[in-house]
């Protein structure tokens, strides 16, 4: 059939919105990934025929190619979210060599309008795509949507593989749409360390703690905002979530709770739900088919062994067998899981008998804790025991994953003594075969995952096996692999895939540089891992956690007897922008960059000395260092970039970095637009110029610089346009250091310059949100001295700056920021861009003093900016500088004099004419009109 956005197609519990791409069940959303809703489409599209798998490969992949197994795991998520072969429903069949059909009953509907999903709105929530189709909880799970209204703070309790992350999950997905504030997970599997809790959480949050006390900041934080935590695999860290669950509660009276563990958090406030075992059928009554079906524990057995087992349909004569092996499971979904996936290979009697002699020293119908807790020991066990050696092995080594990883990683961790590469995918699909291994389907790559039970019980086995710290170096040198290739990749691909390519290893970079950096661990491969790594804390903009690693790699390495001076580098100009994001312009940043410089100039280090000239001259330029930096800007064409068309263009934009602070406005602008036309034509996939050692997006950078040229130069609107544009991209790739670049160079400043004082304010609380997340200090110390001028009830007034760009940026907003330093840099010619605004604030606190012998040095002080905004090619100072003068002369009566000085710089505006500046100049033309004598 054909597909149009008017129709809904409805089978099973579900209605299909084509024109959506919207799968509902019932009245909630089933979020499907991109590319198995390309299978589901094409599938009904052709439902009742088959569609082979190279006509499925084309149309899902149309660009790419891909192997079966691409759409094998994507199809597996497709059923597995659907629940298809639950209940004996068949929605999906594979028939052999041919491909895949859609064959169960279905009816079309005409529909006036598509439902509004809350799922498909602006994402205020980072919950993942549902994997399987939940069974036996939906009850419970009403119930608990209920009880979060009431309660605030929800523990659900109970062993491991019992399903409380499947419950949790399925509660949050169906209030997506009720907290204003949105829905965030908190996986505490990958934590070990109780003092990373809050980092983690607030970097979630987009806040920003500070060190003293970091969990009682980040409650106050919390404190109006409206939303739910999902705090998930809390029993490791219980002291450290009760005390975290409580100071949230009490200072954030909306935020409510529902976490996950394997016993109470013994927390004020909390409410313990505990999650017992699906239903099974009682053992004496006697059932058919249909009513046996009606209980959860049998339902998943069923569903889960058709999907392993494309044939597998139970029978009347079996059902007692498959009764009997959910019994003997206590019900436990994940051991269910485990044993149905079995049939396959040992049938429901073979299942039955091997499930008896491996839990023949269990009590049978213990329904404690403790009973399921050996219930599912003892499924694992004997999964564990019906694997290949080979297979055992590679469940044991994988377990050092701590995220998602492909099957190459894979085969790198795992191939060693007793295992050859050959050996590792078949293995591979065993293990996934046997529920033992997780797929998780992203857009363009196939990743799997352990579950945290078998993740920690496969840990065991490998300590018990001797083969971890031999298994955690090949962990530590794929990590380092891994980070290569993410490096060569980084000017390769867009950034969208490289950032789902390599984002989801941060985990194991940590457990690797964790392990690696202290006295036990391969200290030489953990530092090498530190340097190489510096994209992926770059992209993710986590500068503030990687200098700490950065630190200690450098002081282990400054220890050695013969330092890698190439590693050396690389660790001084990551430390450099750490220290300059988070710290500001500091003598460590500034440290950092100059003995980078040395080093390279040693090693004849082309590239290492233009990070660390770049890494200097930003540094400088936020000191207020000017001349410096644009003599720093010509150390670029000393080193002979001529040949590399790239790396000219970055250190073209940055000349215009230098040019536009120094007070050389059309020169700057000559330089800035060539850069943007040669972005514009290159094409080139990355975001940044890589070589060099303070990284923005070069787009969102050049645009940064052209907004604020262009402001100078006397064109308010297109500024405005201009740093829109810049802030939009940097939105768009959402890199967190290059929008509070943009918002604190030209956005805020640019809507308070021309009046836009909504937007304006709007704009600071982004810079400030923005500047918490990703501990950017030296941007957030601006945002709060811009609240000064801009939002003066944002926080408590802070100290005035002391120094540097900040400080001249201040004057500009307003006068009364002048001071006598400031005034020496204008006079001595430090003072560049800013020289004829310092100027004019010096004249205007000399009229202020309304004293008469002031009133000469402040005309004098007024031609002076006059003439310097002239040169410098900044209309908008001329324009406040002739100003303050016209109101001088118009005071002593000299209107036409006025008048001939102010009209002629007033007509070469083009635009604006709204704004502040150009509305006051309007007005006083107005008035010297009226007095000029006729």
């Amino acid at each position: 059939m054909t597909l149009s956005p008017e129709q809904a197609i409805h089978f099973g519990p579900y209605r299909i919105y084509p024109g959506q791409r919207l799968v509902m069940e019932a009245d909630q959303p089933l979020r499907l990934g991109r590319r198995a809703m390309d299978i589901l489409l094409i599938l009904l599209e052709h439902a009742g025929q088959v569609v082979s798998k190279q006509q499925l490969i084309a149309r899902v992949w149309p660009k790419s190619v891909v192997e079966d197994i691409n759409l094998r795991v994507h199809m597996a998520a497709l059923r597995k979210a659907l629940g298809d072969g639950q209940a004996g429903q068949r929605y999906i069949v594979t028939v052999a060599q041919r491909g895949y059909s859609f064959v169960a009953p279905f009816s079309v509907e005409h529909v006036e309008q598509s439902p509004k999903s809350a799922a498909n709105g602006p994402s205020r929530h980072n919950l993942p795509i549902r994997r399987t189709r939940m069974i036996g909880r939906q009850a419970l799970v009403d119930s608990l949507m209920a009880q979060l209204a009431r309660q605030r703070f929800i523990t659900l309790v109970g062993p491991g593989g019992i399903g409380k992350t499947t419950v949790a999950l399925r509660v949050a997905e169906q209030l997506i749409g009720r907290y204003r504030d949105g829905i965030r997970l908190l996986d505490l599997a990958p934590i070990n360390d109780p003092s990373m809790i809050t980092t983690h959480l607030a970097a979630l949050l987009n806040l920003s703690l500070h060190d003293a006390e970091p969990m009682n900041g980040l409650a106050r934080l919390l404190r109006e905002r409206q939303m739910l935590l999902v705090i998930d695999n809390c029993e490791h860290l219980i002291d450290a979530i009760a005390l975290l669950s409580e100071s949230i509660l009490r200072a954030a009276p909306q935020v409510h709770i529902l976490a996950t563990s394997r016993e109470s958090l013994r927390a004020e406030g909390e409410f313990v739900q505990r999650l017992e075992s699906l239903d099974c059928p009682p053992p004496i009554a006697v059932l058919d088919r249909a009513q046996a079906l009606t209980f959860s524990a049998l339902q998943l057995f069923v569903e889960r062994a058709m999907a392993s087992h494309d044939c597998f349909e139970l029978s009347e004569a079996e059902l007692p067998l498959a009764i009997e092996i959910c019994r003997r499971l206590d019900g436990i979904p994940l051991a269910i899981e485990l044993a149905a996936a079995q049939v396959g290979s040992l049938g429901l009697s073979g299942l039955l008998s091997q499930l008896q002699g491996s839990f023949r020293l269990l009590t049978q119908g213990c329904q404690t804790n403790f009973g399921r807790h050996q219930t599912l020991r003892a499924t694992l066990d004997w999964s564990f025991e019906l694997l290949s050696a080979c297979e055992q092995t590679c469940l044991r080594r994988l377990s050092l994953f701590r995220g998602g990883f492909t099957l190459e990683s894979a085969a790198a961790v795992i191939v060693g003594q007793h295992i050859e590469p050959g050996m590792v995918f078949s293995s591979i699909t065993q293990l996934v075969a046997k529920s033992l291994l997780n797929v998780e389907v992203g857009d363009e790559e196939v990743f799997y995952r352990l579950l945290d039970t078998t993740r920690g019980y496969a840990l065991e086995k490998l300590a018990q096996a001797q083969e971890l710290p031999d298994t955690r170096q090949r962990h530590a040198e794929r990590c380092l692999v891994l980070m290569q290739q993410a490096q060569n990749d980084w000017e390769q691909i867009s950034s969208e895939r490289w950032t789902e390519r390599y984002a989801r290893s941060l985990g194991d970079i940590r457990s690797a540089l964790d392990w690696g950096l202290n006295a036990q661990g391969p200290q030489p491969l953990a530092i090498r891992l530190a340097a190489t790594s510096t994209p992926l804390w770059q992209e993710l903009s986590l500068l503030k956690e990687h200098g700490v690693y950065v630190r200690k790699a450098l002081a282990l390495l400054e220890a050695t007897h013969q330092p890698c001076p190439r590693v050396t580098i690389t660790l001084k100009l990551a430390l450099g922008s750490s220290c300059y994001h988070t710290l500001g312009s500091s003598a460590e940043a500034v440290e950092a960059f100059v003995s980078a410089k040395h080093l390279a100039e040693r090693c004849n280090d082309v590239a290492g000395q233009l990070k660390a000239i770049s890494g200097h001259l930003a540094v400088d330029l936020s000191c207020g260092h000017y001349q410096q930096a644009l003599e720093q800007s010509r150390q670029f064409e000393r080193l002979g970039l001529h040949g590399d068309a790239v790396l000219a263009l970055s250190t073209q934009r940055l000349r215009v970095l230098a040019l536009h602070f120094a007070g050389d406005q059309p020169l700057a602008r000559e330089n800035v637009e060539q850069v943007i036309q040669c972005l514009a034509q290159s094409g080139h996939l990355n975001r940044f110029s890589y070589c060099f050692g303070v990284h923005y997006d070069q787009s969102v950078a050049a645009l940064t610089i052209l907004a604020r040229i262009l402001w100078l130069q006397g064109h308010p609107e297109k500024a405005w346009r201009t740093a829109r544009q810049a802030l939009d991209i940097a939105m768009q790739i959402n890199h967190g250091t290059s929008i509070c670049y943009t918002l604190a160079l030209a956005g805020c400043l640019i809507a308070h310059y021309n009046g836009d004082t909504p937007v304006a304010r709007e704009l600071l609380n982004l810079l400030l949100e923005q500047a918490k997340k990703h501990s950017v200090l030296l941007f957030y110390t601006w945002a709060k001295h811009y609240a000064q001028v801009i939002d003066v009830a944002q926080m408590p007034a802070s100290p005035r700056p002391d120094t540097g760009l900040i400080k001249e940026i201040m004057v500009t907003l307003d006068s009364r920021f002048i001071d006598d330093a400031l005034l020496e840099r204008a006079e001595n010619g430090a003072a560049g861009w800013s020289t004829a605004e310092i100027l004019r604030a010096r004249a205007d606190a000399l009229l202020a003093g309304d004293c008469p012998s002031s009133i000469g040095a402040a005309e004098a002080v007024l031609l002076k900016a006059l003439a310097v905004a002239k040169t410098q090619g900044a209309l908008a100072w001329e324009l406040r500088s002739a100003t303050s003068l016209a109101q001088l002369w118009q005071r002593q009566g000299h209107f036409r004099q006025a008048h001939e000085l102010l009209a002629p710089i007033y007509q070469r505006f083009t635009e604006g004419f709204a704004t502040p500046d150009l509305t006051k100049v309007r007005r006083l033309l107005d008035e010297l009109q009226r007095d000029l004598p006729d």
